[in-house]
């Protein structure tokens, strides 16, 4: 289904706040100029929250661009007059919500029910001693599908360090592929906030950003694997003991309160390796790769069915019915309900730690969801006060293709503020009027999401948070983890951007 592009609307003609110093097109250019500098200097020197940075400077930018308060927040009575801070919070939040939603919770009740631990072991058993590194890269793409970049690393760091320790070799073989896998699934596939924020706010399918996240990750993933073996073979870093003792203390903590609670019931622990967090007889049903697998490709088959069916199909039953079910709020409900059961009510959890485990994951969402809306504000913003069409009209003069213009400006927001999320939001509004008067296609659009992501994970250093993450978790010097993890994550992102801009060419 090709993008059906909108009219260009024409700039509108404000004449307030800094325009009446410099008027017209050099006027709305210095604005955004001058937006996305302030934008920068409070998230990094004022260490501002994002939400609340990215709301200010959209304010400031459309007072500063002549738009009326009306404009901007409407009217304290009924009226036709429309927020442009609502209608943008809104339009992108009811696109990205329920999916991000969704998506914690089934990633919550894999990660808590073992069903991370049990791909590990498995896929290490296939593998062989001497291809673990590749086994960890395999789970680290399999298991970064469902869940957050930061929980990926939590609940696969024991297995790594088991690996390290038993090998005797730099930790950075094992965990710099896993670190690849995670990272790339968060950067280019949904559910994860990123790459569905980008298609809610250029209107994109996420069927396509799927196909193209994988068409484009996969190449990046293999380069950073090839990279994280020849740094691991020369850098190297002893496992962190006091991250494995914490984590034996931790299950035999466990394992105590499991026993107590068995005695004081009369029943089975709830908890061990790959065990859960329910009544009886989880620990004598140990997680099925099968089922993870099965639950975690369950709603990507289902979405990319739905995308495809509407190319190849003429409007029917047969296809409503497919669409239906393909659709990603239908979709990933049905994959957490499979979870529910194949991996909680089957295997003896109790209903109230379905709803426990499912309550706890939502609390991180907030400040995502609060930090992708405000993305959205700004974007609102710059369209509605003709700042965006400004911008549109010069990059078009400067030549170059709207696909490498993307990951640019990706690239330096991320290398400037350290968020990959604020990266690709603010990115995706700067760069949706330059699409607006192309007929471009839903798999072309799909791209220049993957060259934005691409470029959001550029260069991860000491103003992300992930930086410290990966240098504390597995007791990398700073020095180390610059040559390692941030090279990784440009390896990362120079081949996805260089993948999508060429199959740009031919899509």
């Amino acid at each position: 289904m090709l993008f059906a592009a909108a009219p260009a609307a024409e700039t509108p003609s404000h004449t307030g706040g800094f325009l009446l110093l410099i008027d017209g097109t050099a006027g709305l250019l210095t604005v955004a100029a001058l937006g996305i500098a302030l934008l920068l200097f409070l998230i990094i020197k004022v260490r501002l929250q994002p939400f609340v940075a990215l709301l200010a400077v959209s304010i400031a930018v459309g007072l500063a661009a002549g738009l009326s308060v009306t404009e901007l927040f409407g009217t304290v009575q009924k009226s036709d007059a429309v927020s442009l801070i609502e209608s943008g919070m809104g339009g992108i939040l009811g696109h990205i919500a329920i999916i991000i939603g969704l998506g914690t919770m089934l990633g919550a009740i894999l990660e808590v029910s073992g069903g991370a631990e049990a791909l590990s072991a498995r896929l290490l058993t296939l593998f062989g001693e001497r291809r673990a590194p590749l086994a960890m890269g395999v789970t680290g793409v399999i298991f970064g599908i469902p869940v957050f970049f930061d929980v990926g690393i939590f609940v696969l760091a024991p297995i790594v360090y088991a690996a390290a320790k038993r090998s005797g070799k730099s930790i950075l073989l094992y965990c710099m592929p896993l670190l690849a896998g995670l990272s790339m699934t968060h950067a280019f596939l949904p559910p994860h906030p990123g790459p569905v924020a980008a298609a809610g706010l250029l209107e994109v399918d996420l069927g396509w950003v799927i196909l193209m996240g994988v068409v484009c990750g996969i190449p990046a993933v293999l380069a950073a694997w090839a990279y994280a073996a020849w740094i691991g073979h020369r850098v190297f870093v002893p496992v962190p003991q006091d991250m494995v003792e914490a984590a034996d203390e931790a299950k035999a903590a466990v394992a105590a309160e499991q026993r107590a609670l068995a005695g004081s019931t009369g029943k089975g622990g709830s908890a061990g390796a790959g065990g859960g967090v329910g009544g009886s007889g989880a620990a004598e049903a140990p997680v099925s790769v099968g089922t993870v697998l099965a639950i975690i490709g369950t709603p990507l088959l289902l979405i990319l069915c739905a995308t495809f069916s509407s190319i190849a199909f003429d409007p029917s039953t047969g296809r409503s019915v497919v669409e239906f079910f393909g659709h990603p709020f239908v979709a990933l409900t049905i994959a957490l309900l499979l979870a529910y059961y194949l991996l909680g009510l089957r295997r003896g959890w109790s209903r109230k730690s379905l709803e426990t485990v499912s309550t706890a994951s939502l609390k991180p969402v907030g400040n995502i969801l609060l930090v992708v809306g405000a993305g959205g504000v700004f974007g609102a913003v710059l369209k509605g006060s003709g700042v965006a069409q400004a911008l549109a009209d010069a990059f078009d003069s400067a030549g170059l293709p709207v696909i490498v213009l993307a990951w640019l400006i990706s690239v330096v927001l991320r290398v400037a503020q350290g968020s990959a999320t604020v990266a690709i939001v603010t990115t995706a509004g700067i760069v949706s009027p330059l699409l607006a008067d192309g007929d471009y296609s839903q798999a072309h659009l799909a791209l220049v999401i993957m060259a934005i992501s691409a470029g959001s994970i550029f260069a991860s250093h000491v103003n992300d948070g992930g930086f410290w993450m990966v240098a504390k978790y597995f007791g990398i010097s700073e020095r180390d983890t610059l040559k390692s993890w941030t090279v990784l994550e440009t390896v990362l992102s120079v081949v996805g951007f260089v993948v999508a801009g060429l199959l740009s060419l031919v899509i």
